[in-house]
């Protein structure tokens, strides 16, 4: 699979200096400590392409990973509790903002949410932010393998049900980046949004 290419590509700080490279790339994002260093890590099949972190709001930039043919995944800022100075929050909101809302070789977004703690307030608030560009959202409830079968397959359909009624252009799936649960069909949606 073509994540297993994925390679460290550049870090970005400033809008002004996004690649161009006229190919498509899909970005990650989720609450500080929700699993999505280690979801791309588990993607990828690479224990340390994207740095992971016991301290919330480690990933302040915008990190692309490159997948060869001008492919790209981006690892975003995650958002929440991080400790960082309000001026270097304001700063990457901004950026954040800027780059999920305009910017044309973005093609999707997955969204990384525990699935202990899934449709935060936060996470809510990114999918209302991002809704209006009309792109597609794939959703990875991770750390699967700190509940039961039972209870993560009751979760799923639970977040399922309120995203038809709420967020239609969002997928979902379960996802342990323990266990490699998941990667499969995550690859099979990310893959197919970067093939178009």
């Amino acid at each position: 699979m073509m994540f297993s290419r994925a390679t460290f590509y550049t870090t970005v700080n400033h809008i002004r200096d996004l690649p161009t490279h006229g190919g498509r790339e899909v970005a990650f994002v989720g609450r500080s400590n929700a699993g999505k260093s280690s979801a791309i890590n588990a993607l990828a099949n690479h224990v340390r392409l994207a740095y992971t972190s016991k301290t919330p709001g480690r990933t302040q930039h915008l990190n692309y990973f490159s997948l060869g043919n001008d492919r790209f995944i981006v690892d975003l800022p995650g958002y929440g509790y991080a400790k960082v100075p309000p001026e270097a929050k304001r700063h990457w909101e901004a950026l954040l903002g800027e780059y999920l809302q305009h910017r044309q070789e973005l093609c999707g977004l997955v969204v990384i949410m525990d699935i202990r703690h899934p449709l935060t307030d936060l996470d809510l608030a990114m999918l209302d932010w991002f809704s209006p560009t009309g792109k597609p959202v794939h959703i990875l409830l991770t750390k699967s393998d700190k509940l039961s079968r039972q209870q993560a397959t009751l979760t799923l359909n639970k977040v399922r049900a309120y995203l038809a009624d709420n967020y239609p252009q969002c997928s979902v799936q379960i996802f342990s980046s323990l266990k490699k649960q998941g990667v499969e069909e995550a690859e099979a949606v990310i893959a197919g949004w970067l093939a178009d």
